[in-house]
């Protein structure tokens, strides 16, 4: 996807309503979660942002399209370092009533079980724990199977058991509410695998792409996922070519940020001349 397709106007209007359809769409390569590796989630939010505002500009102000409400704010990063970027598969959980848990409760087709089998190298799994934050639903040997499968982490707006053995041994990234020794409520069942959940108040629709680290945890809508990483590329220019010029000027960085369309588009035209 060209990044010329963030350019405000009737068209990029039209481009982001075509975005908006929440059903499963087909998995972003590696390629693109590689590049999600390589930057920070200030720029994650930031190209959300700034999609926002083009959209908002070319239909006179509606902010009916928003992409801002992508930030896990509350979760703690439970294995400080580890950053990730992959795919969401995802589990929601039901609040806890035992005729709901005599349903779903099937040994190994029981939806936690389920939802460990669905994940492979470059997902992560997405718990949707209704914020019961005091509750440690998973543990060691519900994730063990995440990590035999080759998942790269864990995300949940609950708590986490087992934590030292899921990331030393595991060596699994989690993002999450907090550690727990208490165990899940008796009834509380998981419900549904792969489906749309919400986690910390964020929408998660399986095969988005989290991006993840000390900061926090982002969600990039699955469909915006190549549009995004083009964007903060190119940012990741824009800023490398102000702060050229204030040390080359001796001037305040106020005199050229935030970046004019004009320097954005000099500075696609200078990487369009590099072949890049």
């Amino acid at each position: 996807m060209s990044i010329n397709q963030v350019a405000i106007g009737a068209d990029a209007a039209g481009d982001f309503d075509e975005m908006v359809d929440t059903g499963l769409q087909t998995d972003v390569s590696d390629e693109i979660l590689r590049r999600f590796e390589k930057v920070s989630l200030q720029l994650c939010t930031g190209a959300l942002h700034y999609m926002t505002n083009q959209v908002r500009d070319s239909k006179n102000g509606d902010t009916s399209t928003s992409w801002n409400n992508c930030y896990m704010k509350n979760l703690k990063p439970l294995t400080p370092g580890r950053k990730i970027a992959a795919r969401a598969r995802t589990l929601s959980f039901l609040p806890p009533r035992p005729d709901t848990a005599a349903v779903l409760r099937k040994g190994e087709n029981s939806p936690e079980f389920v939802a460990m089998e669905s994940c492979g190298p470059g997902d992560v799994l997405v718990v949707d724990m209704n914020r019961m934050s005091d509750i440690g639903i998973l543990g060691n040997m519900k994730t063990r199977r995440l990590w035999a499968r080759g998942g790269v982490g864990l995300i949940t707006d609950g708590s986490v058991r087992d934590l030292d053995k899921i990331r030393d041994e595991y060596g699994l990234a989690v993002f999450g509410a907090g550690r727990s020794a208490i165990t899940g409520l008796e009834g509380s069942p998981f419900h549904e695998v792969n489906v749309p959940v919400s986690c910390d108040g964020v929408l998660v629709i399986p095969g988005d792409v989290i991006v993840a680290d000390d900061d926090g945890v982002v969600v990039i809508p699955q469909q915006l996922a190549e549009q995004v990483i083009d964007w903060i590329e190119e940012h990741d220019q824009v800023e490398a070519a102000i702060a050229q010029m204030v040390d080359e000027q001796d001037a305040s960085p106020g005199r050229f940020y935030p970046p004019s369309e004009e320097l954005r588009q000099r500075v696609r035209d200078e990487r369009a001349q590099q072949g890049e």
